[in-house]
């Protein structure tokens, strides 16, 4: 196994991790950090709402189907060559999203952000792997999904911050700058790749077939995934929850917002103290627990207040961020070598679940509110009530240890 300390002569160990954290964290950042700017950009451009969320929607598709030719093309050619022209490609579109004229040109180059960011996030959990084993791995992928939250906490707050002083373009301009500075991270980042893969192209996207053969890893990547669903509707509906049903500014939206995602910071750390107390299947059914308790609490008083919904939506959130890391080890665990492959599909189920969320909201249901929490319930039942009856089959490998 690679000494990821050794082998980083340039960024280090701390250095890696920051890096990895960055990787990690492009998908909040490609869209927390504009959500403030929804409503304004809907107005702009003379719009309906649903076409604005598109240039969420589409993001999160395409970013699943980008994550799907990076990840084997990761094991192929190596982690490097990949994160250059992935994060160089999200750079200049960052730039064109900048100069959209229409609706229309910011979904293309949208869609074209989204390709060049999922580079970053396959490649990332991918590196994990290379360069950790056993409980390090786990505490690894605790710290660096810590590290990552930040960025939904902080995001929309500077995203609210930038509209005071520019228009929705500059948000977009910021987010090149940001592709700019892990573009240099990655020119410093040192191979950890091992041993790569053969075969023609073909040959290197069919190692996908292979790792969704995997009975034990396919099943937990679908019940994993799902719960993204009620995580997303959440996403892409709270600006119109707090700033049109609350009638809050995009400022303090950006403070309620940056309420959940302190729980999802917390998230991990809260497993790591956990874990060392518990086993890591108690953990998760606790999660689905919390989840439905979540949902309850929104619909039963989530309409009082922006106090109350945020109040309400935090034991999802806490929970769902402290399942991130014994999940994401479980699915790892499930499947030797392919590991950019099996890194892909996770990126791409969890997006793509997470569109499916994004979709429902879109709908515009009368009530967004309980929209929110009535998922929370039917998803947590739903999610745990599968986790539960797999683990009694011989398909797993350690889901009841650990």
């Amino acid at each position: 196994m690679i000494d990821a300390k050794s082998r980083q002569k340039y960024l280090g160990y701390k250095g890696l991790i920051v890096f990895l954290a960055l990787l990690s964290a492009f998908v909040p950042l490609s869209t927390d950090l504009y959500l403030p700017a929804l409503p304004t950009m809907t107005a702009y451009f003379h719009v309906q709402v649903y076409q604005t969320n598109l240039t969420l929607i589409l993001f999160f598709v395409f970013f699943s189907m980008g994550s799907l030719v990076w990840g084997p093309f990761s094991d192929k050619y190596g982690r490097r060559p990949i994160l250059l022209a992935g994060l160089s490609g999200y750079m200049v579109a960052s730039i064109l999203c900048a100069t959209s004229l229409t609706i229309y040109q910011l979904i293309f180059f949208r869609v074209l952000q989204a390709i060049g960011a999922a580079s970053a996030s396959a490649v990332a959990t991918a590196i994990v792997k290379d360069a950790y084993e056993g409980k390090k791995r786990e505490s690894i992928l605790a710290l660096v999904q810590s590290l990552v939250v930040i960025c939904p906490a902080v995001a929309p707050a500077i995203g609210a911050l930038l509209l005071k002083f520019t228009t929705w373009r500059g948000v977009f301009v910021t987010q090149a700058l940001l592709g700019l500075i892990v573009v240099c991270g990655a020119i410093a980042f040192q191979e950890t790749l091992q041993e790569s893969s053969g075969g023609n192209i073909g040959h290197t996207m069919g190692r996908l077939g292979v790792v969704l053969k995997n009975p034990g890893f396919t099943t937990l990547l679908v019940i994993f995934s799902m719960t993204g669903i009620a995580f997303m509707a959440f996403i892409s509906s709270s600006s119109y929850i707090y700033q049109n049903t609350f009638r809050l500014s995009s400022q303090t939206y950006s403070y309620f917002f940056a309420l959940n995602a302190g729980g999802m910071l917390a998230g991990p750390l809260i497993y790591l103290w956990l874990a060392e107390r518990f086993k890591r299947f108690s953990i998760i059914n606790a999660g689905f627990a919390f989840m439905i308790i979540s949902g309850v609490l929104i619909c039963a008083l989530g309409r009082l207040g922006p106090w109350q919904f945020a109040f309400g939506l935090l034991p999802a959130t806490v929970m769902g961020s402290c399942m991130r890391p014994p999940s994401t080890v479980l699915m790892l665990d499930q499947q030797e070598g392919d590991t950019g492959s099996a890194a892909s599909l996770m990126g791409s189920f969890g997006t793509v679940m997470g569109s499916v969320g994004m979709i429902i909201i879109s709908f515009n249901p009368g009530n967004l509110v309980h929209a929110v929490g009535a998922l929370n319930v039917i998803l947590g039942l739903l999610c745990g009530g599968l986790w539960l009856g797999v683990t009694r089959l011989p398909i797993l490998n350690g889901a009841r240890e650990a």
